[in-house]
């Protein structure tokens, strides 16, 4: 398929992967920004028991990446994306059967209704997580191409900012009126129809051929030491900005969900048109020097946000933050499914590798907040944020390690 902004065809994986990947991020947009807000809401406003559930999460899935690999093979990637959908709205189900039990009866570690609510619910999106992430990353590096990958990247996050900019809201209106029932409802219907593009996505041959005890030894590899603290510093980042940054935002515009959502969703609007003009600029020039400058100034905006005391200036500084996000963030995808693509037959192993890196990052910045906030106020850990955002220029400094590759 050719389109204008590409240079030559794209390929029909790519357009199945876009619309399932679409389709998703509605879903979840639905949720990203409150909840974190649920969960400190429920759990009284008690933040070490929100860092205790995340902290769970990530190292059970990170944990269980090469024990899920094995299994891939036996269902192949296509398949296992498609469960991965279904266990993802079971996953959508126990949330809303939380939200119900927790308005019925108060939490304390002596209730077992709601504590194995809360087992189910990190257990099933750890499976959901297991199945999903590595095949998805996994196509996307063989269905992009060297010549628009960083297009093809910054189409993504585009798309994804525009849904960014409207979900927000939306979820904002839904709870000031409804309760979240009502929210994760229409999330996990949302969530079902990105069923439809995967009947659409072409298999891919992919046999993960690692062992359990090789996936461990390439990940402690010295070749691939830069690469895997680069994707660490990446999940570090990221988990501030998802768990941390709602809530901070939350406290400060005084507990109101109108004000949170639609304050996201016009920090947004701005950012939209930028990403797709440096997602061409990205696949002319160095995709290496962009990512040194962008996150560079990517960590200054996390430096300015811990001085924010109005909504005025959760827009000035976002809107600032968002860009050097863009700059930063597309070079820096584009790099990571390069380094995935050259990997040759290899790409799901490397892709796994990836997820792992990812994850234990976000655990270890878990633990480091939990211990910064012990000592100092929430938005210190926004400086935390700023080196591992940092972390992420290592990625320009490995090359692929050579194992050996073998056709299947």
């Amino acid at each position: 398929m050719k389109i204008k902004y590409f240079k030559g065809r794209v390929s029909r994986g790519f357009f199945s992967i876009f619309a399932t990947r679409i389709v998703l991020r509605i879903s979840m947009g639905l949720l990203c920004m409150f909840l974190p807000i649920f969960l400190y809401n429920f759990f009284n406003e008690n933040i070490f028991l929100v860092f205790a559930y995340y902290f769970v999460g990530y190292f059970l899935y990170a944990s269980s990446i090469a024990i899920a690999c094995q299994f891939l093979n036996k269902i192949g990637l296509r398949l296992s994306l498609r469960i991965s959908v279904v266990i993802g709205a079971v996953y959508y189900l126990f949330l809303y059967f939380f939200d119900i039990f927790s308005r019925i009866e108060v939490f304390s570690l002596q209730n077992k209704t709601l504590l194995w609510l809360i087992v189910l619910i990190i257990v099933t999106q750890v499976i959901q997580r297991s199945l999903y992430w590595v095949p998805l990353n996994t196509d996307m590096a063989k269905f992009t191409n060297k010549t628009n990958r960083a297009r093809q990247v910054s189409l993504l996050e585009a798309a994804t900012l525009v849904l960014g900019a409207v979900t927000p809201l939306i979820s904002g209106i839904i709870l000031t009126y409804y309760q979240y029932d009502a929210l994760f409802s229409i999330a996990l219907v949302i969530y079902l129809i990105a069923l439809i593009p995967l009947m659409f996505l072409p298999r891919t041959r992919e046999k993960y051929t690692w062992t359990y005890k090789k996936t461990w030894k390439e990940f402690f590899s010295k070749e691939r030491r830069g690469a895997m603290l680069a994707y660490a510093g990446d999940g570090a980042e990221a988990v501030v900005g998802a768990v941390i940054w709602p809530i901070f935002i939350f406290e400060l515009l005084d507990g109101n969900y109108f004000e949170v959502g639609a304050l996201s969703s016009l920090i947004v609007i701005f950012t939209i048109i930028l990403q797709l003009m440096i997602g061409g600029y990205a696949d002319k020039g160095s995709k290496k020097k962009m990512l040194h400058w962008g996150s560079a100034l990517y960590a200054l905006g996390w430096i300015i946000k811990i001085f924010i005391v109005t909504a005025f200036h959760i827009f000035i500084v976002s809107a600032y933050h968002n860009l050097m996000k863009i700059i930063a963030r597309t070079p820096f995808n584009a790099l990571s499914y390069e380094k995935a693509a050259d990997e040759g037959h290899y790409v799901d192993e490397y892709t796994a590798l990836h997820e792992m890196a990812v994850n234990y990052g976000k655990t270890a910045m878990i633990v480091l907040s939990s211990i910064l906030v012990c000592f100092f106020s929430l938005e210190w850990t926004f400086i935390l944020a700023a080196l591992a955002s940092l972390v992420m220029n290592f990625i320009t400094q490995t090359q692929v390690k050579k194992t050996g590759r073998k056709s299947i």
